[in-house]
């Protein structure tokens, strides 16, 4: 049996009941303090505190002992949430001198980086004064490639219109481009959808404009796909028109004229 100290006067008794059954266990344990430690996680100094009243034991270490012990774990854990509440109400000091080493420590642990160099901060500023450095050294070597003759002073300017420009044509070719409707009606005999009334214009491949985009209704109404209505005469308008000059036994060059038309608005 283990020679225990008097518990501390002042111990509220829901505690003490507690603390005085985790002795009982610990003496029936037959287990040392170094060998509770191992077998529950927590360090000898702890179950010290626990087992001589200074510290509330978590209820992860009082089933542990329960366990080793072959003691019901449920009532030892019963018996610590009574205790964990008269803690709470009266042992707020002590709750405190449990956390003060941790904070003592940490406390020793930031006077000793005061004491040492701030390597970090140092390691920054070092960092970054390279950084300047190569991008004071990579301006002026292309200062210097301009001035060689790799380029003016106006190449760079130049440049960044020519690439700029590109897309700006693209966006304002978007907004500005043309948008075509079928709105095929029958008109004294003839087929007319909308975009042009021309009966003898030729057109060819590469043409653009709306009196392509009327072939391409006309087409789709024959049943021949030109594919999309964006007035250009591209291959698959070519191709459409050629299927249509076969079905209509002329001449398959591609080519609309006014037998194409012809045979299109019939």
């Amino acid at each position: 049996m283990s020679r225990w100290k008097p518990l501390p006067a002042e111990l509220d008794p829901r505690v003490r009941q507690l603390v005085v059954r985790l002795r009982r266990l610990k003496d029936h344990s037959g287990l040392s303090m170094r060998q509770l430690a191992a077998k529950t996680g927590y360090s000898p100094k702890s179950w010290e505190r626990y087992l001589g009243g200074r510290s509330l034991p978590p209820a992860d270490a009082v089933e542990a002992l329960a366990r080793i012990s072959g003691d019901d774990p449920s009532r030892l854990l019963a018996l610590h949430e009574v205790a964990a509440e008269a803690w709470a109400d009266g042992h707020e000091g002590a709750a405190a001198a449990e956390v003060a080493p941790t904070e003592a420590e940490n406390l020793s642990a930031d006077a000793e980086n005061t004491r040492s160099p701030r390597r970090p901060v140092r390691i920054a500023l070092a960092a970054g004064a390279v950084t300047l450095v190569l991008a004071v050294v990579s301006t002026a070597l292309l200062v210097v490639r301009l001035e060689n003759g790799d380029g003016d002073a106006t190449a760079a300017p130049f440049v960044a219109s020519a690439v700029s420009t590109p897309a700006a044509s693209s966006s304002t070719a978007t907004r500005s481009a043309p948008r075509y409707i079928c709105r095929l009606e029958r008109i004294d005999g003839r087929w007319y959808a909308g975009n042009s009334r021309t009966q003898d214009l030729v057109l060819a491949y590469g043409q653009a404009g709306p009196e392509v985009a009327e072939v391409q209704c006309l087409l789709r109404r024959a049943g021949f796909s030109p594919g999309d209505l964006d007035g250009i005469y591209g291959p698959l308008t070519e191709r459409a028109v050629k299927r249509e000059q076969k079905r209509a036994g002329l001449v398959m060059d591609g080519i609309m004229g006014p037998h194409t038309w012809k045979a299109l608005r019939g």
